[in-house]
């Protein structure tokens, strides 16, 4: 078939050539055009500057605000009943110049920082009045690996958020956790921290709530009568969210491959930067609906009721390589709309706790369970549409072990028409092999190739047999081998399931810890899974138990063959060794299974039966489709080339 295709192909190879010329001149025109509209215009560009112009003077306001502070307490702790008089006077001086410097602000410069919680049945959310902000976050379903407390999903040392308050005709930029907000009123399940200023009517408020048996906390900022306040040339203000991602599992290994950060435009689907890179972007092609610092199997989000702002808009990512607690820090600003009222609300959700894909695909018009790696197309849906729904259905009545079995089972029941399809195909090639090596005793290995392959062909179609039924098997298996790679190390339900001697079926088990060996550690690891290492037996057991069924003829059919699939079961141990125990168990139980299958079709299906049946189809007349028709007049029409060019 190859040569048939090589000998076609020749004749156009101008028309291809032309074509060639104008597919890439459209792609230029288009690039041209493309590059032409998204250029920022030179308004936009200078927005932009004053944007970022504002955040670092932001910056170098804080750091001098707290130099001067530090100076203050310095100074006072400091002075001497003899140099009285002269502290005095520079105390005073020193204060009227910080009480200048932060004018309608300066009461909040001081304070006495109080804690003070919220909690339902998931959360427990621990407030703090400088900054008004969320200092510590605990989820009572989940634990750290070998701890019994809740598990901190971040706590004051990990995380920071800030909104930044440019004011008074962009002369200075306030951070709101500089700031002592007033004693909240606190309820049932919901808190308001207030900023007050100098001037009476003139406050910030940051509202949160805490809905019952959820993940969400809404969180309000409410501007009242500060547009005099806030520079009057700006239609937004900015919050930054920094966080430094505190290992959860057993293996912080896994942990900083697959953390990043995920964001989502108003119309547009999730995406992310790289886990395995360091980077910073800015996302400012459209309008913002949430970001998402996501980690292995928990995540902390943030939605906007209609959206953040693209302008200025950025997320950056880097990895604590040595770092053996964090594993990575995250940081992000988002446009907050400001419209100078007398009084405006910007509606905000923070999401903290699990990736787990029905809990967050209750939220299915944020998206927000695309950041769980299910697949792309026809793996997503074997994983939402298999794979989830048996975990949802035995979670919690049988151990993860016996359901990734069970599993198996189903996948094998499903597909088992196309495995004894499969088989059928094999016992029947095997069958033809008196017939096979006649035609190929008869050509020889000078003979020719294109009757040769005509012949058998023609052999084939009388014995109903098809060479490429295992294909079919494999193409269909192969999706489901894909899907369940990308999905089951991060399926939190096999976070902490023990099983056998894995206490961890979610990260690599291991029986021999031998430490780190240059060359070997960066292929292989630093330990042995006996899991893995089950798997790669057998692999290796099918793959040679699968060789011995296929015929000399289908052997021939493609060279080198015998190397890869004996070769391929060697870099899958490689990858599987560091990779989750419980899909190597996955792929173990489905081996043996394979095994289980074969052998009782081989008990069931005897080759003299097939010989039989192969026979009895020879005898038989030949009906020939038109497909078969056109097929064998273009082989006849690839002959009579060949022939021509023989005689010149």
């Amino acid at each position: 078939m190859i040569i048939l295709n090589l000998t076609f192909a020749a004749p156009k190879f101008n028309i291809v050539d032309r074509n060639s010329i104008i597919g890439i001149t459209l792609i230029a025109l288009i690039l041209g055009v493309w590059v032409y509209m998204t250029t920022p215009t030179q308004e936009e560009l200078a927005r932009q500057k004053r944007i970022r112009d504002s955040i670092e003077l932001a910056e170098k306001q804080k750091v001098q605000a707290a130099n001067t502070l530090s100076r203050d307490s310095s100074y006072v702790s400091a002075k001497t009943d003899s140099l009285k008089n002269n502290t005095v006077v520079n105390d005073s001086i020193l204060s009227l110049q910080i009480q200048s410097f932060y004018k309608d602000f300066y009461p909040a410069i001081k304070g006495e920082e109080k804690l003070f919680t919220l909690e339902n049945e998931k959360l427990k959310i621990t407030f703090t009045n400088k900054g008004g902000k969320i200092k510590q976050v605990e989820l009572k379903e989940y634990h750290r690996y070998g701890q019994e407390e809740y598990l901190k999903l971040f706590d004051e040392d990990s995380t920071y958020y800030t909104l930044l308050l440019d004011v008074y005709e962009k002369s200075r930029v306030f951070s709101t956790d500089s700031f002592y907000f007033d004693a909240p009123i606190v309820e049932k399940n919901k808190i308001v921290f207030r900023l007050n200023t100098t001037k009476s009517g003139k406050y910030l408020d940051f509202i949160y709530s805490l809905k019952q048996n959820d993940y969400l906390v809404n969180f309000d900022i409410e501007f009242h009568n500060l547009n005099d306040v806030i520079s009057s040339n700006i239609d937004e203000l900015f919050f930054r969210w920094e966080c430094l991602m505190p290992s959860q599992e057993k293996h912080i290994v896994k942990e900083k491959e697959v953390a990043t950060i995920y964001y989502k435009y108003t119309e547009d689907s999730p995406d992310y930067i790289n886990p395995r890179s360091d980077d910073e972007k800015e996302i400012n092609e459209m309008p913002i609906k949430w970001l998402c610092f996501k980690q292995q199997f928990f995540n902390s989000t943030i939605i906007a009721d209609k959206e953040f702002m693209k302008d200025g808009s950025f997320i950056k990512l880097r990895t604590k390589e040595e770092d053996t607690a964090i594993v990575k820090a995250t940081k992000a600003e988002l446009g907050v709309p400001y419209s100078h009222q007398s009084n405006e609300t910007f509606g905000m959700q923070f999401y903290f706790g699990p990736n787990h894909y029905n809990t967050l695909k209750k939220y299915e018009d944020w998206e927000l369970e695309k950041i769980i790696p299910t697949g792309w197309w026809v793996f997503r849906y074997i994983n939402t549409g298999l794979v989830i729904p048996i975990f949802n259905w035995l979670k919690g009545t049988l151990n993860f072990g016996i359901i990734l079995i069970i599993l198996n089972i189903i996948i094998k029941i499903i597909l088992f028409p196309i495995f004894y399809k499969n088989y059928m195909s094999g016992a029947k090639m095997r069958a033809l092999k008196p017939e096979l090596d006649k035609i190929n005793e008869k050509y020889g290995p000078n003979g020719d190739p294109v009757k040769k392959q005509q012949e058998i062909m023609a052999l084939y179609q009388r014995a109903k047999a098809n060479p490429m039924m295992g294909c079919l098997l494999l193409l269909i298996q192969f999706p489901l081998l894909i899907a369940l790679f990308n999905f089951v190390p991060a399926a939190i339900e096999l976070r902490q399931e023990a099983f056998l001697w894995a206490d961890d079926l979610s990260t690599y088990d291991s029986i021999w810890d031998f430490g780190k060996i240059p060359i070997i550690y960066s292929i292989y690891g630093d330990h042995v899974s006996l899991f893995a290492l089950l798997m790669f037996i057998s692999t290796i057991l099918y793959t040679w138990m699968n060789s011995e069924m296929l015929s000399p003829q289908q052997n021939q059919q493609v060279p080198g063959m015998k190397f890869m699939m004996y070769f391929m079961p060697v870099i899958f141990l490689a990858v599987m060794n560091n990779y989750s125990a419980g899909l190597s168990w996955y792929y173990f139980t489905a081996n043996i299974l394979t095994f289980g299958q074969t052998y009782l079709l081989r008990y069931i299906i005897k080759d003299e039966k097939v010989r039989a049946e192969i026979e009895a189809n020879l005898k038989k007349p030949v009906k020939v489709s038109g497909f078969q028709k056109r097929l064998q007049e273009m082989m006849k029409q690839q002959q009579q080339m060949q022939n021509v060019k023989k005689k010149r």
